[in-house]
């Protein structure tokens, strides 16, 4: 019921208030009593939120562990309580009437994967200079537990020269967390290792992320 009650305010801040203008983050709109009752659907689902947005035009966000669907809705309902706008890939079959009309309004879209440009260098051209935009994954591809995360955030990350910042959830204390904003080498294998090193304390839903 908390998550339903979540999602229509979801719906409603983004419809009714334009909460979350594209790529800005709101500051002292954060006042705003709908955003108010996001954070407070948030507080009694026992949800707590740690950690502070870096102040930065163009960012990669990376989210894990991912275990469950709620894992999306409970980061969606966090990232309108922080006050900001993060746009979020999403399968192409998901837009569909009248789920479609909600995930857009709360900064999902799709992207054209038969397109000979390829996902990445679509989602890289859409990181661009000259604007305030950022980027989230979840960088396991599935629910399921897997040995080795997709490099797609990664390729992202320093194709369009942006860092990543590591967002978590851990169930234990139903804390959703932003962690540091890391800038990639450029050594793909020592970067993942260092990602991966970040996330090993922290529990979803159903496991972890080692």
């Amino acid at each position: 019921q908390d998550v339903l009650e979540g999602l229509a305010a979801v719906v409603h801040a983004h419809l009714k208030v334009a909460v979350g203008v594209a790529g800005h983050l709101r500051g002292a709109h954060c006042a705003d009593l709908r955003v108010h009752r996001v954070a407070r659907v948030l507080r009694l689902g026992g949800w707590k939120m740690e950690g502070a947005w870096p102040d930065v035009e163009r960012v990669v966000v990376i989210a894990a562990p991912h275990s469950s669907m709620w894992d999306a809705w409970w980061g969606i309902l966090a990232k309108i309580a922080m006050g900001v706008r993060v746009e979020f890939l999403a399968k192409k079959e998901a837009f569909f009437w009248p789920l479609g009309s909600i995930l857009r309004a709360v900064g999902g879209f799709e992207v054209d994967r038969k397109s000979p440009a390829g996902v990445v260098e679509q989602l890289i051209a859409r990181v661009k200079p000259g604007t305030r935009h950022w980027l989230v994954i979840a960088p396991e591809g599935t629910r399921k537990r897997v040995q080795k995360w997709k490099t797609g955030f990664w390729k992202i990350a320093t194709g369009a020269q942006v860092p990543v910042v590591c967002a978590y959830f851990h169930y234990p204390d139903k804390t959703i967390g932003i962690g540091p904003a890391l800038t990639m080498s450029g050594d793909l294998e020592r970067d993942m290792a260092t990602v991966r090193e970040f996330y090993r304390p922290f529990q979803g839903k159903h496991r972890g992320t080692t």
